[in-house]
């Protein structure tokens, strides 16, 4: 790969303190609508063997496997002493096409012959929060651009070729609602192919299936934003003040991915949410420690590599890796002297190389760090450079919000606006299209 060479933007305290909102502000936006009951974790069944901060979990009565009580976990906190060494840059050392041609370095073209793959209104299965026509978005040109690499040519998308590939299989996105987002244009873009009888889809749930039974073939999101365990695991109930990760504690979560044959794992967005993030090494310890989201990243991307290495069967698996997905926070990285963000954006980015303060580059070489040392039993989508011209395709204000407004939020759509998340059709079908291209 090229460098990422462009210094990050240094922002005011203002725009910090503001950036931190929005990221909160979003970080709940992976909840749907549900009539799932939640746990309870005010079980009164909790046996005096185990610390107070344990209940015993009912959902299955023949085990006593205690589960942690995450409210009650690191009542204290102290600094986490192993901070991360920098990481040099360097070049991505990974070939990007088997013929050494980098499909991620190039141009979007405008062709509204090809595009949109699939219409918004005809998938059964699309999400209110990234629905932005159903939701009043007026324009449609964000749907109409498709990927071309510099030096060559991308295989055209095709459903029925991707359902082949994928018959007899299990393809599973682990990750939080970015990759969440990624699975339902990836649904939506095969499901049309599918006999209406012969497809469905599961009730959502921190595993939700679409099934393809004339393929025998399974397209499945798990929900783990932070790759090991957390309190923020439940894909409903996750929004907390302190966030807290089991940072060596990853079994639980493996355990429902690991006989997929397709793992495709994303993880960035939750660890930047610009507050600190407690560790719990231990069930029974009362203080935790605490760490910045670079470094409890990098401590969760080491576990989740130890298991890599050491579980999974690159004869039998295919493991993917998506680098972080840009957000257009702040106009004046490509408008200077304005003050919005993607709010009303319609057009592309044009200067090839742009890099906006939503991509972080400390948090890109690290990445990359832990990466190379698995080798080729994890192949990279960097979708971070082709997604950061496209200012245009986020859902702004068209969307459902599952908290209501305020009136002065009305007032003012900038304060409220998504510029996070992606519209469907758009920028995650093109995504697919070079999972495709890789399959």
């Amino acid at each position: 790969m090229k460098k990422w060479s462009r210094k990050k933007t240094q922002l005011s305290l203002f725009l910090a303190f503001f950036s931190f909102f929005m990221f909160s502000s979003f970080l709940n936006d992976h909840r749907q609508s549900t009539t799932r009951k939640l746990p309870d974790s005010k079980h009164s069944s909790v046996q005096p063997s185990f610390p107070t901060y344990f209940t015993i979990n009912t959902s299955n009565p023949g085990t006593k496997k205690p589960v942690l009580d995450w409210s009650k976990a690191c009542a204290s906190a102290r600094s986490y002493k192993g901070k991360s060494n920098s990481v040099m840059e360097n070049q991505w050392q990974r070939e990007s096409w088997s013929d050494g041609c980098d499909v991620f370095s190039g141009r979007w073209i405008y062709d509204n012959i090809s595009y949109p793959l699939y219409d918004e209104g005809t998938c059964p299965y699309m999400s209110d929060q990234l629905a932005c026509g159903k939701h009043g978005r007026p324009d449609k040109e964000y749907q109409k651009w498709r990927w071309q690499p510099h030096d060559c040519n991308l295989k055209r998308w095709n459903a029925t070729e991707t359902l082949e590939k994928l018959r007899g299989k299990r393809l599973m996105f682990v990750g939080d609602s970015l990759n969440r987002g990624q699975w339902i244009s990836m649904v939506c873009l095969i499901q049309s192919v599918v006999l209406a009888d012969k497809k469905s889809m599961s009730p959502n749930a921190a595993l939700t299936i679409f099934r393809a039974e004339e393929y025998n073939a399974s397209v499945e999101f798990y929900w783990a934003p932070l790759v090991v365990e957390s309190n923020s695991d439940d894909p409903v109930n996750h929004r907390f003040d302190d966030r807290i990760i089991q940072p060596d504690s990853i079994l639980k979560h493996a355990s429902q991915w690991e006989k997929a044959d397709i793992l495709v794992f994303n993880s960035y967005l939750w660890w930047r949410s610009g507050s600190k993030i407690k560790l719990l090494w231990n069930r029974d310890d009362v203080i935790c420690e605490e760490a910045n989201g670079l470094d409890a990243m990098k401590l969760a991307l080491e576990t989740w590599a130890d298991w890599v290495a050491s579980s999974v069967d690159p004869l039998r698996q295919k493991v993917f890796f998506v680098t972080m997905s840009p957000t257009h926070l702040w106009s004046q990285e490509w408008n200077r002297g304005s003050e919005g963000n993607c709010f009303h954006e319609k057009t592309l980015i044009e200067s090839e190389g742009y890099w906006g303060s939503g991509s972080d580059l400390d948090t890109m070489r690290m990445v990359e760090s832990i990466l190379d040392r698995l080798g080729p039993k994890v192949l990279v989508i960097n979708i971070t450079r082709l997604s950061e011209y496209r200012k245009d395709g986020h859902p702004s204000i068209y969307r459902k919000f599952w908290e209501t407004l305020t009136p002065q939020q009305l007032a003012n759509p900038v304060s409220y606006a998504d510029c996070i998340h992606w519209c469907l059709p758009g920028v995650p079908d093109i995504w697919n299209e070079l999972l495709f291209n890789f399959l």
